[in-house]
Parts: C-alpha cells; structure tokens; sequence
C-alpha cells in the first residue's frame, strides 16, 4: 500500500467514525429530552423547533461525510493516485454532483474540505447540545436532576 492509498484510507475512516459519533450525539438528546422532562413538559415550541434545526444539519453533514468517506475508499482502491482521483470526479460528474473540470484537485485538498465540513458539523453540534442543556434547565427550574 502507498503512501497516498494509507492517507486516503485513514481519511475515510476518520470521516466514517466522526460522521457515526456526531450522529448518535445528535439523536440523543431527541430521545432522552422527553424522558427527562417528566410530567411538566420539555420546552417551549420554539427550542423544538431549534432543536430539531440544529439536529437536522448534524445529521445532514453526517451524511455528507459518510458519503465523502466512501469517496475516499473509492479512491484508495486504485492502484495511482491520479487514477483514484479520476474516479471519483467521474462519479460524481455521473451522478451530476460536479461538473468535470479541467484541472482536478489533489488529495490533500480534498481532505481540507472535508475537514472543514467536519469542523462545521461539531460547532452545529456544540450550538445544539447548549441549546439542549439551556432547555433542560429550563424544564427543571434551574434543579440538577441528579
């Protein structure tokens, strides 16, 4: 395996976990939010509605990164580098997701982007987790539950 091939393999497999991680984190305050709430309500309609905003875009990045991953893969199952890369921009000019352009990006600035999207996909998180933690709060009255 060369250099490039164990860079892009790590890449997808990195994106795959954060992706998996992120998701579950996300799906989770959805389903303990009502539990922990009890008889008086959760919260007003509009942290809701935030909620499931913020959650929506996590999820929706998850995808995102789960679809880059399997880029990645694609990537690593060529022998060159040039002809990993060439696949995927055929892939996705097929599936009409990018237009074929003349002069295609290197790895390394692939994996730039992606990173970007996963450091987007962790501040919507943090902003979803304090709204979540801000409505708990809010539920009990300003009381720990422990």
């Amino acid at each position: 395996m060369t250099q490039w091939n164990s860079t892009a393999s790590a890449a997808a497999r990195n994106l795959g976990r954060n992706a998996i991680f992120c998701g579950l984190t996300a799906l989770l305050p959805l389903i303990v939010g009502p539990i922990t709430a009890g008889y008086r309500g959760f919260a007003p309609t509009l942290g809701w509605l935030l909620m499931l905003v913020f959650c929506g875009i996590v999820l929706a990045l998850a995808i995102h990164l789960l679809f880059d991953a399997l880029l990645f893969r694609l990537a690593s199952s060529h022998e060159t580098e040039a002809t990993g890369l060439a696949a995927i921009d055929d892939l996705l000019s097929r599936m009409q997701l990018r237009k074929p352009d003349g002069t295609p990006r290197g790895l390394e600035k692939r994996i730039a982007g992606s990173r970007r999207i996963v450091w987007q996909q962790r501040f919507a998180l943090a902003v979803y987790l304090v709204i979540f933690a801000i409505l708990l709060l809010d539920a009990t009255d300003g009381q720990l539950l422990c």
